[in-house]
């Protein structure tokens, strides 16, 4: 079997998603918006089993799977879901002191990872996730033909 595609090209698909996240938030740093898409990605992972945790993580890109996981502890059980304003609360808290993570940015980082993964692959793992998964992960107003990764 020839090597993954999200293995051999890594960072042309991390750069690629985090360029839209950052346009999408409006923001000009990397850092910055590193920050916001690993609050966003830590507010859903909190809301999950680890089984569905990894579910989700197995249609992710490389880099952003490896971010999905980094620093998870197993001994914090999932939350409730919630609505996107706790969603959104919680990724505005990671490291307050250096966070300049702005209010659109679960749904910014949503449409960065429907532009970077196939729509068949998260659709169908959002089915198997709890009900507000694929609220979460929504985005509304957009035209579903312009979704999905520009590099494959």
């Amino acid at each position: 079997m020839p090597m993954p595609w999200t293995y051999r090209q890594a960072t042309r698909e991390w750069q690629a998603f985090l360029a839209e996240a950052k346009a999408a938030m409006e923001m000009t740093s990397d850092n910055a918006a590193f920050t916001a898409v690993e609050g966003v990605l830590r507010a859903f992972r909190h809301r999950l089993t680890p089984q569905e945790a990894v579910d989700f993580a197995q249609v992710l890109p490389s880099v952003l799977r490896a971010l999905f996981i980094a620093d998870w502890r197993l001994d914090e059980g999932p939350v409730a879901p919630g609505i996107r304003a706790d969603w959104t609360a919680e990724a505005m808290a990671l490291r307050p002191d250096h966070n300049l993570t702005p209010p659109n940015c679960v749904a910014a980082t949503a449409l960065a990872l429907r532009k970077s993964v196939l729509r068949a692959d998260i659709d169908r793992v959002l089915a198997t996730l709890p009900a507000f998964a694929a609220d979460f992960w929504s985005t509304p107003g957009i035209d579903p033909a312009t979704l999905g990764p520009g590099i494959v």
